[in-house]
């Protein structure tokens, strides 16, 4: 989700809430800490280098279980960043302390904001040599009424 959908949705809301893929919902008393732009600038495994932006919100716990954050007020903090610190419209990268600080894209169901689970993965398959998969195939299958063997054939 980019930074511009966020937008139009927050002022369609009565609450914000947040639930990870697995069902389990964001305690409704955290805070976002922080909304801010991360750039990361690298190299890949094939020798490309390359550049990333995402918009990035963090949230939190606190024991201030009184706290609600509600759509105008986060719809004030995407703004106040975007003047302050000239964010693009962006994707959006959630950072949310589980066992360790999870960054989780954005996503939103119709009701509630879903963390997406964000996983690893080579930018330069085609130049850094990961075999591509093969189609497995059991040999006995395979119907062939004619060998390619045959004597004379001209295959051995």
């Amino acid at each position: 989700m980019k930074l511009s959908e966020i937008k139009q949705i927050l002022p369609e809301l009565q609450n914000v809430e947040f639930q990870l893929e697995n069902g389990t919902f964001v305690p409704e008393h955290f805070h976002v800490t922080e909304v801010g732009i991360i750039k990361k600038h690298f190299i890949d495994c094939g020798g490309v280098i390359r550049e990333e932006q995402v918009v990035n919100f963090q949230l939190w716990n606190a024991n201030d279980f009184e706290h609600r954050l509600k759509p105008a007020k986060l719809l004030h903090i995407i703004e106040l960043s975007e003047s302050k610190l000239g964010i693009g419209d962006f994707e959006i990268e959630v950072e949310y302390q589980s066992y360790t600080i999870g960054k989780y894209d954005l996503a939103f169901n119709g009701k509630i904001f879903v963390l997406q689970d964000k996983t690893t993965a080579c930018l330069a398959q085609d130049s850094c040599g990961i075999p591509t998969e093969k189609m497995k195939v059991n040999l006995g299958d395979l119907k062939n009424d004619v060998s390619c063997c045959t004597p004379n054939s001209g295959c051995c």
